[in-house]
């Protein structure tokens, strides 16, 4: 029987939103495999450019409780730093993330990051998900603060 899973992460970031939303939700499927390939060990695209409607192929590592996962992108506001995309993968029929960033008076960013998943092994997974997620959003930042003219 397939079980509905959901949550919500909130990260606070000393990196601005527009460098984030770059280096983790467009460039990610290139940045990943350098960073924590243990997350994502490679990613190519399937179709599109990177708009909406594309789609990309991950080949996951293993922190990820699945071996492969399809995402395509169905909103993508770049200026907005803000996206919306769908996750295929083993056991989860659909998997839903929406990923908005903001900037903070600081210079910073606070990231809220939102997951629905359905499927007979949804929960337990998308729990997984949801620590690679918050892990790769302070791999990144750490990145970027090593080296401050990325994703300018």
């Amino acid at each position: 029987m397939a079980s509905t899973s959901s949550w919500t992460l909130e990260l606070k970031s000393q990196v601005s939103a527009p460098r984030k939303f770059r280096a983790c939700v467009m460039d990610w499927h290139t940045l990943a495999p350098k960073l924590a390939p243990h997350v994502i060990d490679s990613a190519h695209h399937v179709e599109g450019d990177g708009c909406t409607g594309s789609v990309r192929h991950y080949n996951c590592g293993s922190a990820v409780p699945f071996n492969a996962m399809k995402k395509k992108i169905e909103f993508l506001d770049v200026d907005k730093c803000e996206c919306k995309y769908t996750i295929e993968c083993d056991g989860v029929e659909t998997s839903t993330w929406h990923i908005k960033m903001k900037p903070t008076a600081n210079g910073g960013s606070v990231a809220k990051v939102e997951c629905m998943s359905k499927g007979v092994h949804a929960k337990d997974m998308m729990l997984k998900a949801k620590d690679s997620a918050a892990e790769m959003f302070k791999t990144v930042e750490a990145y970027l603060i090593a080296n401050p003219d990325a994703y300018n």
